[in-house]
């Protein structure tokens, strides 16, 4: 029996701003079983990495404040606990992999030292058994001459190589869950495939489970068990990635699907692109968010939003439209 390790329930975040509050995560629900990898997707301000730092309680307060929600990890409601108690979950059962590492490692300590520093705090190891084991991790994520690079600082290490560090920081407690928040949006083409293979393996090996949060749809569809796409601070479609790639349901997953460049196709032709801009959040929506952009908006959708309804097996989607028929959903 596969046991459910996150379960994230109507979570509502908000950020003051001198122009007004930005209502930047509006009711999300999501659940992580053991060994799933998650992939969570969308365009940028959707909502995707504030859903998870507000998990974590990493939400910065002022401006941001989490206004509504649980987010039970084994049971525990992790924006209930107290900062000594979260401590204890983030990095050492809980990991998280931001998208720069330039800005995520402190450029004034050298990397065996960020590395040793978890390990000694999570799981009490000796200074001695720290470095022991950080030599082991860069080993375990293809850093050469591990032993020899723990003296050097990030500035040493080359964009791909740094990436690679906090892959190790991040599983340096064996954590039960990993999430990648973007993790190669800043690499170049051949080193983004190269840390993708390196968490699939390393994912295979520990059994961890993943949270992968991308605007890279080619990414997820190698990476991920199940999707959930995201729009307006909603997640608007969730399905296993097959279901997902082969029957999307949304008009805006339709849209991300079709803007992908396409090998096999024999002529030429231009790149789809969604028309219209992102929804300004100062307003939380009470109709479809999607609806300004949506060319199968009907009357309702300017009224009434959404929500998650089962529509296939384990395929879940917020819209008043059957995009198959075209027609109103009964």
């Amino acid at each position: 029996m596969v046991n459910q390790l996150l379960n994230v329930q109507d979570l509502e975040t908000q950020f003051k701003t001198p122009e007004g509050i930005i209502h930047a995560v509006n009711g999300v629900s999501f659940t992580l079983d053991e060994g799933e990898t998650l992939g969570v997707v969308g365009e940028s301000g959707c909502g995707k990495s504030v859903t998870m730092l507000s998990c974590l309680k990493l939400v910065p307060i002022p401006p941001g404040k989490i206004v509504a929600g649980r987010a039970l990890f084994k049971g525990e409601d992790m924006l209930a606990m107290d900062n000594d108690a979260i401590r204890k979950i983030r990095g050492a059962q809980i990991s998280m992999i931001f998208q720069d590492p330039m800005t995520s490692l402190n450029p004034v300590m050298t990397i065996g030292k960020q590395l040793s520093e978890p390990m000694m705090l999570h799981l009490d190891m000796t200074e001695n058994q720290a470095s022991d084991r950080s030599v082991e991790l860069l080993e375990m994520v293809g850093i050469p001459r591990a032993a020899d690079r723990l003296k050097d600082y990030p500035h040493q290490y080359s964009g791909g190589m740094r990436q690679r560090v906090m892959i190790a920081m991040a599983l340096s407690c064996m954590p039960q869950i990993l999430i990648a928040d973007e993790p190669t949006t800043a690499l170049d083409v051949t080193i983004q495939a190269q840390i993708v293979e390196l968490v699939i393996r390393l994912r295979e090996e520990l059994g961890m489970a993943i949270v992968w949060i991308t605007h890279d749809l080619g990414v997820v569809a190698s990476i991920a068990n199940r999707v959930a796409v995201m729009y307006g601070g909603f997640i608007i479609e969730e399905a296993p990635v097959t279901s997902l790639y082969s029957e999307p349901a949304h008009p805006y997953t339709i849209g991300l699907l079709q803007s992908l460049p396409q090998i096999q196709e024999k002529e030429r032709k231009q790149l789809f692109s969604i028309e219209g801009m992102p929804p300004t959040l100062f307003k939380k929506p009470q109709a479809c968010p999607f609806a300004p952009r949506c060319q199968f908006v009907k009357e309702r959708c300017w009224n009434e939003n959404p929500q998650l309804e089962l529509i296939g097996d384990n395929h879940r989607v917020a819209c008043w439209v059957d995009t198959n028929t075209g027609r109103e959903r009964k």
